[in-house]
């Protein structure tokens, strides 16, 4: 009976059951925001895992640097020892951002130890003498401006915020880089004819957003006024921006939404009600105002899945003209029901988003959950 029975097993086993019987199950995404799509700790901690995971993992990488010779095919630990890891320089630092972030709303999180370890791993005055000694280079004064040097002074700004006695020692070992990426930047400005207006790392307003922020936190006058006097400058003669033109098919960044963001920075709230009136006309109607979350068709593809940190990217613009607005405006609540939407396509798009996407769409899904900028 026993071998029949064995037998009889065996042959069911043996039988193909078509796939429509018993569908796969469907993976279930995990909530990296709490149910009022803010950052609580559980998200946060899994978002601040992928940044772990590539803080000190060297390849693959992408170095943009400048080559003028053999002897500069170096490992990136040697080239830029605190920020070798995450696939390329600017992911790296805000890696590092993400993890401090992460750190200092949720400080007893069981991550924390080894958090703490990695950036004081990276974040010390001897290693980062070597990183500033790198962007002192000539071939290298170019290096990631602006993009890097946005997300470095949002580093530098985010660890003055931290009141923490590891963060003070971090925040002292950041200074004296940020300071030379703060006058470089002034410098920069003074010198640029025109904005650079891409949906990608050159975007003149996204990194102004994040060096204006430091300015205020470090209270740098002439950081300040540099990016006062060019957002004046390059913007505030801007009328009907295409938002309908946008996306570009591997943008992550909006360029009219990232120009706004600035400007409500510079802009006293009234003025920049009239300003945002004529440089995005289709919020006349707030009810009207359209912005679909872009569709993205291959989320391991690189280069395509940039489009889902323009979700991202969208979301915490919205988010940042909808505070500058007056109180009881109709356009504000509409700005946040279309943050919302984007939130929640980035945040699902990420999943199975490869190593392409976790090495940065943490930073940018932090960035926004932790209401970063606002």
């Amino acid at each position: 009976m026993r071998s029949a029975t064995v037998l009889l097993v065996a042959a069911l086993a043996s039988v193909s059951v078509p796939a429509s019987a018993e569908p796969a199950p469907v993976p279930v995404a995990p909530p990296y925001a709490g149910s009022d799509g803010t950052m609580d700790a559980a998200g946060a901690r899994r978002l601040a895992g992928l940044s772990l995971a590539c803080v000190d993992r060297p390849f693959p990488n992408k170095p943009g640097h400048v080559i003028e010779f053999a002897g500069h095919l170096r490992p990136p630990k040697v080239l830029t020892p605190a920020f070798h890891g995450c696939f390329d320089w600017h992911s790296a630092v805000h890696g590092h951002w993400a993890l401090a972030r992460v750190l200092k709303a949720f400080p007893g999180l069981p991550d924390a130890a080894p958090i703490r370890a990695a950036l004081s791993r990276h974040l010390r005055p001897d290693v980062l003498a070597r990183e500033r000694a790198f962007f002192q280079e000539k071939r290298n004064r170019t290096f990631e401006r602006p993009y890097g040097w946005g997300w470095y002074l949002r580093l530098a700004a985010e660890l003055r915020a931290f009141d923490d006695p590891d963060a003070r020692r971090w925040s002292a070992a950041v200074e004296p880089l940020a300071r030379d990426f703060a006058a470089s930047m002034a410098t920069y400005l003074a010198r640029l004819s025109f904005p650079i207006r891409e949906g990608t790392h050159a975007n003149t307003a996204f990194a102004l957003t994040h060096a204006w922020d430091y300015a205020v936190a470090a209270d740098d006058a002439t950081l300040k006024g540099a990016i006062d006097a060019a957002a004046r400058r390059f913007y505030l003669a801007d009328r009907a921006c295409p938002l309908a033109y946008e996306p570009s098919g591997e943008d992550f960044l909006s360029p009219c939404l990232a120009e706004a963001d600035l400007v409500r920075r510079v802009l006293p709230a009234g003025e920049f009600r009239e300003w945002l009136r004529a440089f995005l006309p289709s919020t006349g109607d707030a009810a009207a105002f359209q912005l679909e979350p872009p569709e993205v068709r291959d989320r391991q593809d690189p280069r395509i899945g940039h489009l889902i940190g323009l979700d991202f990217h969208r979301a915490w613009c919205l988010l940042g003209i909808a505070s500058a607005l007056p109180p009881g405006d109709p356009l504000a609540d509409r700005l946040r029901s279309l943050a919302d939407a984007h939130r929640s396509a980035g945040l699902s798009d990420m999943q199975d988003s490869g190593y392409g996407g976790e090495h940065w769409l943490a930073s940018f899904a932090l960035y926004l959950l932790a209401g970063s900028g606002r």
